[in-house]
């Protein structure tokens, strides 16, 4: 009895003994805050009042508020204001947020096109992102979307898009190819979910009619000259994200899975499944360089249809290989570029960059024989260059050169915001 006594009162000493050396929070704070609401970021914060000293959960919203559209840069101070008692203070360098966007290019009968749109990532100060866009591509398309990650709460949010996108859209016939006026108008729901940190996931529904009208190219009967459907799809994406950021240099890994149902009313255009899986890897090179890596791994429903979901293009996954020049049920495709910083001011970058794109894909309605089919291996080593602003978010202006040395290689210039991944 003694000891048991002995035991429980060492037990109770050293409860009271850890409780009394126990580091606490007693006030976190911001500082630099403009246009984003304090509330709203407090809430994302795992460190709070009134809760244990803990680097590693700070080091955590630090990483939580640079991915956030609104901030540049977030940093922190840790301060004594009472014997055990601490004040976290958060600093932050925000972004500008209302981004006006342009993109000049050539259609596939070359002719002039053009994008337009505005978006706003940080609407009412809580990060939600409200956009539109309107495009001239031979024919008039326009698009809006509305995102709101943390709607409900800190982890839940929904995300609704709704397009009418009208382009030239090429189809592989066994005996030709042919071009369609291809329309797609529909509506997509998506509820999102933050599980942690690094695991989020987005669920959803779209529900579209397409539309395809014969413009030129092989006609036979095999061929229709107009065609339309209402289709349903279900979505699932599942992000793993482990990378520390530094403005435009990142460090780390992250994974991002898609998944897709298609359920279509006409029998020419069969239900089909597709996934795919892009793998991205993220190496600081120094102080001014960063080596980037993307492995995409794609497999769809193997059907014989001339409207195969994964394409071959130029704004997707091959610099200078053209504008959809081909289809696939499934793909391979491994991107790697070193880019570096020749100019690193305050708010502007000048990037110059190397790299070597490459694919191969399986024909609708073959088999995995077709990956080392020379007809479908694609090898694009080219440079580029990219002009950033480092206050105004996804402010990369890029410009790419791909040179083709595989069988029948072209090459061409690629333009676009953002970095290419």
């Amino acid at each position: 009895m003694k000891n048991q006594f002995l035991l429980f009162f060492v037990f109770i000493s050293f409860t009271l003994f850890s409780n009394a050396q126990e580091q606490i929070v007693l006030q976190v704070d911001f500082y630099g805050l403009k246009r984003n609401k304090e509330s709203f970021l407090k809430s994302l914060l795992l460190v709070k009042a009134q809760t244990a000293l803990d680097s590693t959960l700070i080091e955590t919203d630090i990483n939580r508020l640079k991915r956030l559209p609104s901030i540049a840069h977030a940093y922190y101070k840790v301060e004594l204001i009472s014997k055990k008692n601490y004040k976290v203070t958060y600093g932050v360098e925000e972004n500008f947020t209302l981004i006006p966007f342009a993109n000049v290019f050539s259609s596939s009968n070359d002719d002039l096109a053009f994008r337009l749109g505005l978006q706003e990532f940080n609407a009412f100060g809580k990060n939600v992102t409200l956009g539109g866009f309107y495009q001239y591509d031979i024919f008039n398309s326009f698009g809006l979307l509305v995102r709101a990650p943390n709607l409900f709460s800190s982890k839940l949010g929904l995300a609704v898009n709704y397009n009418d996108f009208i382009t030239r859209e090429p189809a592989f016939f066994d005996a030709g190819t042919v071009d369609y006026r291809y329309r797609n108008k529909g509506i997509e729901i998506l509820g999102l979910y933050e599980f942690n940190a690094r695991h989020k996931a987005e669920f959803g529904v779209s529900f579209f009619t397409e539309y395809y009208d014969y413009l030129e190219g092989f006609l036979n009967d095999d061929v229709p000259e107009s065609l339309s459907t209402n289709k349903k799809l279900l979505k699932l994406l599942y992000n793993y994200e482990n990378i520390t950021y530094y403005y435009q240099y990142l460090d780390g890994f992250k994974s991002a899975l898609n998944l897709q149902y298609v359920n279509s009313t006409d029998a020419s255009l069969p239900d089909f499944l597709i996934g795919f899986n892009d793998f991205l890897y993220y190496k600081r090179v120094g102080k001014l360089g960063n080596w980037t890596n993307r492995v995409r791994l794609g497999l769809a429903s193997n059907t014989s249809s001339p409207f195969a979901p994964f394409t071959v293009d130029n704004n997707l996954n091959i610099r200078g290989v053209g504008n959809t020049i081909d289809r696939g049920t499934a793909a391979i495709v491994i991107n790697t570029e070193y880019r570096h910083s020749i100019i690193d001011k305050k708010w502007f970058v000048l990037q110059g960059n190397v790299f070597v794109d490459g694919g191969t894909w399986r024909n609708p309605g073959g088999d995995f024989n077709d990956f080392v089919d020379e007809n479908n291996i694609r090898i694009y080593p080219g440079a580029g260059v990219r002009f950033i602003h480092k206050k105004i978010f996804n402010a990369v202006f890029r410009i790419d050169y791909g040179y083709g040395i595989t069988k029948n290689g072209t090459k061409g210039l690629v333009f676009g915001i953002g970095q290419y991944f």
